[in-house]
């Protein structure tokens, strides 16, 4: 029941990208793209893809805040977040997107892994990009939207 009620969130969301593991959409009064993980896992070739549609999406729509729906996720990789944060958000940074929304799984398990990892990347690379964007963690896409 909770994914139907996730999904319900997306209804009048213009979908912008479909892969097998996520969907892209645009949030137009917010100057928003949102990506919602439609699998439980995302493998990290397909990952780096979803965010390279993303780098073009951005270069076209001038977006200036990414939400990251993780709500179906199951699988945390370490790798892959690594990427996303280290070399992606350090070009989007230039790009004008420094806004980041993420609304991760009801898993303790998951969550505790996501705060570990970024524990580590704050202190492998204290003079990255993304210490300087606006990340937080959210519950809901509209809570996502209004902050």
């Amino acid at each position: 029941m909770e994914n139907r009620n996730v999904n319900a969130e997306y209804d009048d969301l213009p979908l912008l990208h479909k892969s097998g593991q996520a969907s892209l959409f645009e949030y137009t009064p917010g100057n928003a793209l949102v990506l919602r993980a439609d699998a439980n896992y995302i493998p990290m070739d397909e990952f780096q893809k979803l965010f390279e549609e993303i780098r073009e999406q951005v270069n076209k729509t001038g977006a200036n805040k990414l939400v990251f729906d993780k709500r179906h996720l199951r699988v945390f990789h370490q790798p892959s977040m690594e990427w996303y944060f280290v070399h992606w958000k350090e070009q989007m940074y230039f790009r004008g997107l420094r806004v980041h929304r993420k609304i991760l799984p009801n898993d303790p398990l998951f969550v505790q892994s996501v705060k570990i990892a970024r524990e580590k990347l704050n202190h492998l690379y204290p003079q990255g990009k993304f210490q300087q964007m606006d990340i937080q963690y959210v519950q809901t896409l509209s809570e996502a939207f209004l902050s």
